[in-house]
């Protein structure tokens, strides 16, 4: 007879997706933070305007913040959106934070952030493997 292994609801850290850790949590926050001054930085650099700044900083705030997979988080969020489609939410997120981070600050201080991008992908892979499989929105 066959055994099956029972993941827990919650990990050891009460994290509630079992392959969510909390390097994996923290640097993916670390990326948002970046993205969310970075990112507006960049596009006042770019375009001169405060407005088209303020409209990036919105949605690079609210993207993450509102559309979440069931399962996921502690707490679901309004929208709830298939695994895909958060991982590739949070794939824009690592992009903008990235190349913003090299366009308005100085070369170490970008590399630093290059070097928490890859930390955040490699200690999530786990993770993004699990979104992947969340297809539905309302997969539990």
């Amino acid at each position: 007879m066959a055994t099956t292994t029972h993941r827990p609801e919650t990990d050891r850290h009460g994290l509630p997706n079992p392959y969510d850790t909390a390097v994996s949590a923290g640097t993916r926050f670390a990326m948002e933070l970046v993205a969310w001054s970075a990112g507006p930085l960049a596009v006042y650099k770019a375009t001169n305007s405060l407005v088209l700044a303020g409209l990036s900083l919105s949605v690079l705030v609210a993207a993450p913040a509102l559309c979440n997979t069931p399962g996921d988080k502690h707490k679901d969020g309004p929208v709830a959106t298939p695994g895909p489609a958060r991982l590739a939410i949070e794939v824009g997120l690592f992009a903008v934070a990235v190349g913003a981070a090299a366009m308005v600050w100085p070369t170490p201080v970008a590399a630093a952030v290059a070097v928490t991008a890859g930390t955040a992908v490699i200690s999530g892979a786990p993770r993004a493997r699990w979104l992947l499989r969340r297809t539905g929105a309302a997969t539990r």
